[in-house]
């Protein structure tokens, strides 16, 4: 099995030795998203739920750069730093899976990368 560094230039580079994503056979494993918007260079930070949708907007990003959709993802990390906004976190991310959503584990953490509030990281598979 051969692995496919997969990169999308509507989502933010890295900011580390990390690739964006890693396709090995018919997996996705996509790296922790942020809520930076890259289209417009900053990062979206007004309140919690444009944050979330941001970061569901590169997760989408990555996903469709590697012909893969929501309906391929099998389970998801959320890493938040107050577990207060889970509920507002939970209705913008439920947006994204209309049916059969993923498994996912959410854990609330002291500091994330450029002091966001949340970050996404997630696994899909094909066929």
């Amino acid at each position: 099995m051969r692995k496919q560094i997969i990169e999308s230039k509507a989502a933010p580079a890295p900011i580390g030795p990390y690739s964006q994503a890693v396709k090995a056979g018919n997996t996705l494993y996509i790296s922790g998203q942020i809520p930076y918007d890259e289209v417009v260079g900053e990062m979206i930070n007004e309140n919690i739920t444009e944050e979330t949708h941001q970061v569901m907007k590169n997760v989408e990003a990555i996903l469709s750069a590697a012909e893969f959709t929501f309906d391929d993802v099998v389970k998801c990390s959320i890493f938040i730093k107050d577990m207060n906004q889970f509920t507002t976190i939970n209705e913008a991310y439920g947006q994204y899976f209309k049916s059969n959503p993923p498994a996912r584990e959410c854990v609330e953490v002291a500091r994330l990368p450029k002091d966001v509030n949340v970050e996404i990281s997630c696994i899909a598979v094909k066929g």
